[in-house]
């Protein structure tokens, strides 16, 4: 077999494209490389969309965290306090055993006049129940790191920004979160690498592979 139709049989196994038994024989490098970034696949999948969707839940659970209402800080710490005390590894198996009690035909909500059926038997499988474990689980770290750097913001930065008349979103659009950023960037950088290893735990936790194969 030529690498070509190695790549052509074996680059989407993980996705269920392909053949789905392994090259018998002694494997060549080809089939090696091949074969590892079928699996790549699912690796970028989960680190992208994690970090995507954890980055707007991060900043928002800093801003709660410095809120000086309680009713915003108070959830938001123990959100991170939670998912940052806990391991990744037992927040999958939790969050699986957690999705499986949902009924599996779907949740009846009753609108009065109608009664809508949310399908839930999805959030079982690794595709989208692990990827909401894992953006959880950025967003409690990011967040850490976002608060952090949100109060070591200099305080004549704040001062400037109240003298030009800003306040509220405008303050913190124009002056606050990019320096919060550039503040935060170094450790959240090393954040989205240690999602990205962390992506590999989902094939040892409780969420089955796509279509029970790949």
């Amino acid at each position: 077999m030529s690498c070509l139709e190695t790549i052509h049989d074996y680059a989407l196994r993980s996705v269920g494209i392909g053949e789905r038994l392994l090259p018998k024989g002694e494997m060549t490098l080809c089939e090696h490389f091949t074969l590892i970034g079928s699996g790549l696949i699912w690796n970028i999948y989960y680190g992208a969309l994690a970090l995507l969707i954890g980055f707007f839940l991060a900043n928002a659970l800093a801003v709660a965290k410095a809120s000086a209402n309680p009713w915003a800080r108070k959830p938001a710490e123990w959100f991170i306090f939670i998912f940052r005390g806990s391991p990744l590894f037992i927040q999958f198996f939790l969050a699986y055993e957690a999705f499986v009690l949902i009924p599996r035909m779907g949740w009846d909500i009753p609108l009065g006049f109608t009664t809508i059926t949310v399908e839930t038997s999805w959030l079982s499988k690794a595709w989208l129940g692990a990827l909401i474990v894992l953006c959880l689980n950025t967003a409690a770290y990011s967040g850490e790191i976002f608060y952090g750097a949100l109060r070591s913001i200099p305080r004549g930065d704040i001062e400037a920004a109240d003298a030009y008349g800003m306040t509220g979103w405008s303050r913190f659009r124009r002056v606050m979160w990019p320096t919060m950023m550039r503040l935060a960037w170094p450790a959240y950088t090393n954040e989205a690498i240690f999602l990205f290893h962390a992506t590999t735990l989902v094939y040892f936790s409780g969420f089955p592979a796509f279509q029970q194969k790949g």
